[in-house]
């Protein structure tokens, strides 16, 4: 157990915590879940850093780290769908988000069962930032700030960070489908 594994673990367990603060209605909450959120997102960046410059890359750390950003994106996808605030034609980028994971993730066990890595490109990395921005700010329409479209900004964002999770999820089937037999 390291830093950085440590804070990947607490990535994952406060995603109960935010998805039961987005589920109440107030705006209290709403702020509380955007900065816990906020917080969990930073600590995606600061895990990896952290690992790098202390040379403590683990197994485990490896294992966990993308599991962690998928379990986040993916549980206030669905509780802000549930709620309503997601909906409409705008639950198309957040199925694509939801579905992209779960192919890329079949087929990064697929090739790890036959010992091939497809390493996670750069705009990979990027298209993980925006869904966390995307869905960080559809997080905050639940704080009731009305000087600023924050829904609708929320919105843009989650399709725009559809779009580019298509694009990578295209992109990385492409370089893995060619060792399918």
């Amino acid at each position: 157990m390291n830093i950085s594994n440590l804070l990947t673990i607490l990535r994952i367990l406060v995603i109960p915590l935010i998805v039961l603060l987005i589920y109440l209605k107030d705006p209290f909450s709403g702020w509380l879940a955007f900065i816990l959120f906020c917080l969990a997102g930073i600590t995606d960046f600061f895990d990896g850093y952290i690992a790098r410059i202390r040379k403590e890359i683990s197994d485990l750390g490896t294992f966990l780290d993308p599991i962690a950003d998928k379990l986040l994106v993916s549980a206030v996808i669905l509780i802000l769908t549930s709620k309503g605030v997601i909906d409409g034609l705008d639950i198309i980028p957040a199925l694509i988000i939801l579905l992209r994971e779960i192919a890329v993730s079949g087929l990064r066990e697929f090739l790890a069962g036959i010992k091939i890595s497809v390493p996670v490109s750069k705009i990979a990395k990027f298209k993980t930032s925006l869904q966390l921005i995307a869905v960080g700010i559809l997080i905050l329409s639940e704080a009731d700030i009305t000087l600023v479209p924050i829904l609708f900004l929320g919105k843009i964002a989650l399709w725009i960070a559809g779009l580019l999770t298509l694009y990578t999820g295209f992109d990385y089937l492409k370089s893995g489908i060619k060792h399918l037999e």
